[in-house]
């Protein structure tokens, strides 16, 4: 079988996946040629990242398609209606990011309340004529204590809670699809730690939260819109390491301008990879491109997960990659 590895993969997974027998092509093929390469080199499965959009035309053009693979969480690129009116599997690997995902929400998180993303612009600028006004300007607000609502519970939610209730955090949740959930894991020196969280609504949240870090798959409505954030707490600080549609910007610009939000981290963006200048600019955000899941130990277990995936459900004779 050969497959086309669009957008990279860690090399652990490319060694599993060569080992099992399967063919395959590491040519970065651009959008507009995808359809053709595909047909000219019979792929029958094909893996991406986000960059790679696998549309419905891709699918219903490319009929030596047997299969798809995303190396990630969300399928937003693509067209799973279309693959399933082709009886084509799509599979991905949801769990697998979600620790590099909420850390880098509480690195927003933490550099918002601390005000990292401000000083770290205008200390190479500033900080020799006005040190002291900088230090006078930068008060900033410890965690412990705070509420945060996690809005979406899944993995990678619930991922960002053990690291906020590690902090010393008040922990609220909504998810339409999640009720009540228990949180086992394990600390530092081997400690184990429990801890039972019944669902909220998005009322309270907006109203109770000190910080709203959101965790949603894609969103035909943005859950912060201009009535979501006339409902917040007054300075409540917002991040967004899950999907631009999550979040109105325009909306969220107005709110920031008026101080009704004192800042937001954001990891994803409507117009991606081309952002907007007002929200490149804007001194309240603190901006990172699109790298939730881009630490070594992600991209190894994803890499390893889709290659086990793909390996037991696609070859004659599965082989165990664990």
């Amino acid at each position: 079988m050969r497959i086309l590895i669009n957008d990279g993969l860690d090399q652990a997974a490319i060694t599993a996946l060569s080992e099992a027998g399967f063919t395959l092509d590491l040519t970065r093929v651009a959008q507009p040629q995808l359809i053709p390469y595909i047909n000219q080199h019979q792929i029958q499965g094909i893996i991406v990242r986000s960059a790679t959009q696998i549309t419905a035309q891709v699918i219903e053009q490319c009929p030596s398609v047997e299969w798809i693979a995303r190396a990630g969480v969300g399928l937003d690129n693509i067209d799973v209606s279309a693959a399933k009116k082709r009886k084509i599997p799509v599979i991905n690997t949801p769990g697998a990011s979600a620790q590099a995902v909420a850390e880098l929400a509480m690195a927003h998180l933490l550099g918002g309340v601390r005000f990292l993303h401000e000083s770290n612009r205008n200390m190479p600028l500033v900080g020799d004529t006005d040190f002291k006004a900088l230090k006078t300007a930068y008060r900033g607000k410890e965690l412990s204590g705070k509420t945060v609502g996690i809005v979406g519970f899944g993995a990678i939610g619930q991922s960002m809670a053990k690291l906020c209730l590690g902090m010393g955090m008040h922990v609220i949740f909504c998810d339409p699809e999640v009720d009540q959930v228990t949180l086992s894991w394990t600390i530092g020196n081997n400690t184990p730690v429990s801890i039972h969280l019944q669902s909220t609504t998005k009322e309270i949240v907006l109203a109770q939260s000190d910080y709203i870090s959101l965790h949603l798959p894609n969103q035909e409505k943005p859950f912060l819109d201009r009535d979501a954030f006339a409902a917040v707490k007054p300075g409540v600080g917002i991040i967004n390491t899950a999907r631009a549609s999550a979040i109105d910007h325009q909306a969220l610009l107005q709110a920031l301008d008026r101080d009704i939000v004192s800042f937001a981290g954001l990891d994803v963006y409507e117009d991606e990879p081309n952002p907007k200048l007002g929200i490149l600019m804007h001194p309240k955000l603190s901006l990172t491109p699109h790298i939730g899941g881009s630490t070594e130990e992600a991209q190894s277990r994803i890499g390893i997960d889709l290659a086990g995936q793909i390996i037991q459900k696609f070859t004659p004779n599965p082989i165990d990659v664990s």
